[in-house]
């Protein structure tokens, strides 16, 4: 799909669709454009109750006069001061999703007002809302045609000006989608060897580094916390490194590590998962694929600190050479865990891909994971859990997080915590009971990171949709990938 600004009067415009944001009313006046009053077409909406402005409301006059465009559409923004770049992003989603059905090829948004972040957020929410988990449909019937173009229309403008505020959305939302291809496809076809080749493929296309350690590899610098969640498979357990560096303009000596959970298929080992949902376990990787997406998009927006990412990758399987509850392994660290669930497979592989950051220069550390199902209990599927052993650290999470428009919460991590993982045998437990379950997970984490600056953001519930919403589709949702580079954009040297 092709994205662009376009400078042109409203009228000389000649889309499919023509769309402007219309808001709620707070007084009499509803200020609606000019353009999308005509002969009283909006007005009577309004005046009906069939189009009052609410978010994602949709509209369409066929055929309108005083423009070349083939369809006028108004879509809700809601109330006016509560419109901000989130609503923009969403609201041009849903846009393109509604519209696209319909037969539409081309799309204008206008923006009456248009900073450059609400420029950036609607190609976001263009691109990221044409996307469609169809790919292996074989009836073409199927498939919904996706959409020729699509502009931001904001007349008067100068050539050029917003050209950059384009081309971040265009990178972002791009880099989010290569993570939604790579958490929908099915684990017979993404392997961790799969994997392995798509995080080349981007590396080589983006001017990244790569680097892969194999098991034998792995074996010899001794993650034995990795490799034990892999033995019970046929397929291979990899560490993938993605390497980025700012050159002349590198400002820091801090050195940013993103780590992302790369389980491709989860049976829960021998501690087998319920059937039911067990097939949504492809999605296992969405840690994994947010750190790629997000390493496409560091490469091409060039943040002024060197940033690697770890992807630890494996399948959790049955086999007869299966990890078995009662197992102790020995991690990268040094440190021995007793194996109490086979199915808490997740921390495992990240400790030891943590340590090896660690070892590797790493300043700060974030991973995401779709670690527990208690997060899930605990916030539902639209807040992503943050834990921390740096509050400021912490702070600076967040704060990308909402300029990226993905909902994070902080979940505590008292020390109080921390005596829910006891054995008697080992120096502590893959897992630790039933209450707590996210912030112990997040606990035995910590246990590799301390004393690095690090952040944990269990993205459990916010990875999958199994409904789609009015801009997003059913399926993967890359959450994270905004995140991770708005958090490396906005990096400043700590103190």
């Amino acid at each position: 799909m092709q994205v662009q600004i376009e400078t042109a009067p409203f009228d000389k415009l000649s889309p499919d669709a023509l769309a402007f944001f219309c808001f709620e009313p707070d007084t009499t006046e509803t200020h609606d454009p000019e353009i999308a009053q005509q002969s009283g077409w909006l007005p009577d909406l309004r005046e009906s109750g069939e189009f009052t402005g609410k978010l994602y409301e949709i509209a369409i006059l066929h055929r309108p006069q005083g423009t070349a465009a083939k369809r006028l559409v108004v879509i809700g923004g809601g109330k006016r001061e509560k419109f901000s770049s989130i609503e923009a992003r969403n609201s041009s989603g849903a846009l393109v999703r509604a519209l696209k059905s319909k037969g539409v090829r081309s799309i204008a948004l206008a923006l009456d007002t248009h900073p450059a972040e609400f420029v950036t957020a609607a190609v976001e929410g263009a691109i990221l809302g044409a996307w469609d988990a169809d790919k292996y449909k074989s009836d073409p019937k199927a498939k919904e045609k996706p959409l020729d173009s699509f502009a931001i229309a904001i007349p008067g403008s100068k050539a050029g000006e917003f050209q950059p505020a384009l081309r971040r959305g265009e990178i972002i939302a791009e880099s989010q989608n290569l993570t939604r291809d790579l958490v929908n496809e099915p684990a017979n076809r993404l392997t961790p060897a799969a994997l392995v080749e798509a995080a080349k493929q981007m590396a080589a296309a983006a001017g990244l580094e790569c680097e892969t350690l194999d098991r034998d590899a792995m074996a010899k610098l001794g993650m034995g916390a990795l490799l034990g969640v892999s033995q019970g498979s046929a397929n291979p357990p990899f560490l993938i490194v993605l390497k980025y560096q700012p050159g002349a303009q590198r400002k820091t000596g801090d050195h940013l590590a993103l780590v992302g959970k790369g389980v491709t298929f989860d049976t829960g080992g021998v501690s087998i998962k319920p059937s039911e949902g067990m097939e949504k376990m492809k999605y296992d990787m969405a840690g994994a694929a947010a750190v790629i997406g997000a390493m496409r998009a560091i490469a091409d927006l060039k943040p002024a600190v060197p940033v690697t990412g770890y992807v630890p990758t494996v399948e959790n399987m049955v086999g007869g050479n299966a990890q078995r509850p009662g197992d102790i392994v020995t991690a990268l660290s040094g440190k021995t865990v007793e194996v109490l669930n086979t199915d808490a497979e997740g921390r495992l592989i990240l400790a030891d891909a943590i340590t090896y950051a660690k070892r590797n220069g790493a300043t700060h550390l974030v991973d995401a994971a779709t670690l527990t199902g208690a997060i899930v209990v605990a916030l539902g599927h639209y807040n992503v859990g943050a834990f921390t052993n740096n509050e400021a650290f912490l702070g600076r999470v967040l704060a990308a997080s909402r300029t990226a428009g993905e909902k994070t919460w902080q979940l505590p991590m008292d020390d109080e915590y921390k005596d829910y993982l006891k054995s008697a045998f080992a120096d502590l437990p893959n897992i630790g009971g039933r209450y707590g379950g996210s912030i112990t997970a997040a606990w035995f984490l910590r246990e590799f990171a301390d004393p690095t600056p690090w952040v944990h953001l269990d993205i459990a519930g916010t990875a999958w949709l199994d409904d789609g919403r009015a801009w997003l589709s059913k399926g993967p949702t890359g959450v994270a990938v905004r995140s991770f580079v708005q958090l490396a954009l906005d990096w400043q040297a700590s103190r």
